[in-house]
């Protein structure tokens, strides 16, 4: 053989070398699959947490509703058993617990405790009332 024809097969193997070579990931194409990796994954993790925190404050904001709601019930019962002439000076307590009022205290009869308990539960947003009012004699 001659040796130009040695050159050529020498410098087409190394070219052939060459090209596979780029075929195989160097460590800075590992590294950049590393990177996007790492930057996928906390895409996903953040999204998560942002979810989660979404969720978390709408839960939150419901449980705030409901406690408003429920203190705005109990105010207006309170009022109208108050209004009322026969019970204002008696001794009524109002709790409500998702929209559930619950009479408790003392009164004098039981005409007064069916007027309390009827009074409650007209207020808007009552769902049901509990009467736990005890009917003691008068002094």
């Amino acid at each position: 053989m001659t040796h130009s024809k040695l050159k050529l097969i020498a410098i087409s193997l190394f070219l052939a070398a060459g090209l596979t070579a780029c075929d195989k990931p160097g460590p800075a194409e590992k590294a950049g699959k590393a990177m996007d990796q790492t930057a996928s994954d906390a895409k996903n993790k953040i999204g998560d947490t942002v979810d989660k925190a979404e969720k978390k404050m709408t839960e939150q904001s419901a449980k705030a509703g409901q406690v408003i709601d429920d203190t705005e019930i109990t105010t207006r019962v309170k009022a109208a058993v108050f209004a009322e002439p026969g019970l204002k000076t008696l001794k009524i307590s109002v709790d409500t617990v998702k929209g559930v009022v619950t009479l408790t205290g003392t009164v004098d009869s039981q005409t007064n405790s069916d007027k309390a308990r009827t009074l409650a539960a007209a207020v808007a947003d009552v769902r049901d009332v509990s009467n736990k009012l005890v009917v003691t004699a008068a002094k």
